[in-house]
């Protein structure tokens, strides 16, 4: 999709007139387009660095620092696994390598059904519950392996 046909709602087209005068605006911005999309498309980079005068370049330089923003369409069902220090201490590391075998993806892929991306995060703020991972709104505390299978069942259905 290009920029020139990508189609912005109402409410991001008014948001980002509003932001893009602010100064810092930018990942406010991209905020409210990962949000429409899911992710940020290239062809919604463009776009907004039309919009706003702001060179490409510099949108990407901010899209590519920060990783809440992702480039690619995540799946469906988004698991974002903790790996803050009290879960990683406590498994999370054994909970990232289970849920890419049972999904038979690596890295940052998406299963191929394109229900389940996994996306290793810093810190879910659940540390006395670690390991933690969250699906959703869903949040999963003292997670071990073996209820991976069923936490992932329960999403194949939705």
């Amino acid at each position: 999709m290009s920029a020139a046909n990508i189609e912005f709602s109402k409410e991001l087209t008014s948001f980002i007139e509003e932001w893009g005068k602010k100064p810092g605006g930018l990942i406010m911005m991209l905020h409210k387009i990962q949000g429409e999309f899911g992710y940020i498309p290239r062809s919604a980079a463009e776009k907004l660095s039309r919009m706003v005068s702001l060179p490409l370049a510099k949108i990407y330089g901010v899209i590519t620092f920060y990783h809440l923003f992702k480039t690619s369409k995540p799946g469906k069902h988004r698991m974002a696994i903790c790996m803050g220090t009290a879960c990683y201490l406590k498994g999370g590391k054994d909970l990232v390598e289970e849920a890419r075998s049972i999904l038979g993806i690596a890295g940052n892929e998406v299963s191929d059904d394109g229900l389940f991306s996994i996306d290793e995060v810093r810190c879910l703020g659940c540390c006395g519950l670690a390991p933690v991972l969250q699906i959703g709104n869903e949040v999963y505390g003292k997670v071990n392996k073996d209820q991976l299978p069923d936490i992932i069942a329960k999403y194949r259905q939705l």
